[in-house]
């Protein structure tokens, strides 16, 4: 029998296709310390797990297709705070921010158009795009200028008649870059020019770790409305990925009216994970986001210290979000991070990380590269660099 020639052309995700090496590397009895996908290991605010508990309605029923609305009414005052005002119908609750990603593609754009976005980008923008059969124009960024956007001139060069739509990751996964007044502004002018969306993904807007450096919402760009769908999501602000709970905002009323379509059709996200949610997002005191964010910036920067003390790796400082692309020794990625999980341990320990070029539209691109997730204490932390380090003289030395 045949099977999906749209499914079969998508690739497996960088961030979990080494999975299978790591569990036989387990399997043997090794302890695999993981830098290669962001699942933090900060506790979930108990507020949470109580309002699971306390949910007691006589039948769980299906929440309404937009959403809970406790949930809406919840991120609607969360997104006062931050300067952008939404009302009641410009909120969506999605399975996750990937499903907002989704359907933002899906309402947005059609059959060989084109999504522009910054490169390197998260993996599964690629596996997103090719079951939408939408074309990626990527713009290209570089380690040496902290994966800054180029100038607008640049930029305008990569626009087409098929372009439809920016995406815009800020604070940037995988890159850990924070874009400048300038850059959003660069970005808004083309959308405008062009009439073209601006997907901004938006999850990791409250990590950023330099005090002079602040995050710039789109939704907060005067005269954009009709351009912008923000994408958010609890998984990383509040430790709270397997609740599966994200948002997709926008003013235009016809986009509203796709994504309510979308909506109906995966019927609803989950109930009790909304209701809980409403409370994280309404009892949640500032006092846990800055403690988690004080405690990604320590992280940042012991990886940034002991990274930069390793023979032939090149990394930029990032700024925001909890990754980082380190260029390594090596000529290909992914060999050496298999081979890291086959074949090396420091006293029964290995370490699995991403593969880069996962991260580009062309996967001949970052592939001495891998992306880094700072989501372990500081002392394991350190014991993976020392790892990385003493892997890479074992793997290049292998045939002198």
């Amino acid at each position: 029998m045949n099977i999906s020639k749209r499914t079969d052309s998508m690739p497996y995700s960088s961030v979990r296709k080494l999975v299978p090496y790591e569990k036989e590397a387990v399997k043997n009895g090794k302890t695999v310390y993981h830098l290669n996908i962001g699942q933090p290991d900060i506790k979930t605010p108990d507020i949470f797990y109580k309002a699971m508990r306390d949910f007691n309605d006589e039948t769980l029923e299906y929440a309404d297709s937009r959403g809970e609305k406790s949930l809406i009414e919840a991120v609607i005052s969360y997104y006062d705070k931050i300067g952008v005002h939404f009302e009641y119908d410009d909120v969506f609750i999605t399975n996750g921010g990937s499903e907002g990603l989704m359907f933002a593609f899906f309402a947005t754009m059609d059959e060989d158009e084109e999504l522009i976005v910054p490169q390197p980008f998260y993996t599964n923008y690629n596996s997103v795009a090719q079951l939408a059969k939408i074309k990626i124009k990527p713009i290209v960024t570089s380690p040496e200028t902290g994966f800054a956007l180029p100038s607008y001139d640049e930029m305008e060069k990569i626009i087409s008649k098929k372009s439809r739509a920016f995406l815009i990751t800020n604070p940037n996964n995988p890159t850990g870059a924070v874009y400048s007044k300038e850059e959003i502004q660069n970005i808004c002018k083309l959308a405008k020019k062009y009439n073209m969306y601006i997907i901004a993904d938006e999850v990791y807007r409250e990590f950023i770790y330099d005090d002079e450096i602040k995050h710039i919402s789109f939704g907060t760009i005067e005269d954009m409305q009709e351009h912008v769908i923000l994408i958010d999501s609890i998984s990383k602000r509040y430790s709270c990925c397997g609740a599966r709970i994200g948002i997709l905002a926008s003013k235009n009323k016809m986009v509203q009216q796709m994504v309510m379509k979308l909506c109906q059709l995966r019927l609803a996200a989950p109930t009790i994970a909304q209701v809980a949610t409403a409370k994280l997002y309404r009892e949640t005191p500032d006092s846990y986001l800055k403690e988690v964010n004080e405690e990604y910036k320590k992280r940042r920067d012991v990886c940034f210290e002991y990274l930069s003390k390793i023979d032939g790796v090149f990394c930029k400082k990032p700024l925001g979000a909890f990754y980082m692309i380190a260029q390594l020794p090596v000529e290909d990625a992914q060999d050496f991070c298999i081979w890291l999980l086959e074949h090396f341990d420091v006293d029964g320990e290995t370490l699995m990380m991403a593969p880069a070029n996962g991260f580009y539209s062309n996967p001949e691109n970052g592939k001495n590269e891998v992306r880094l997730a700072y989501v372990l204490d500081s002392e394991k932390l350190k014991k993976a660099f020392n790892i990385l380090e003493q892997g890479l003289k074992a793997y290049n030395s292998r045939n002198k």
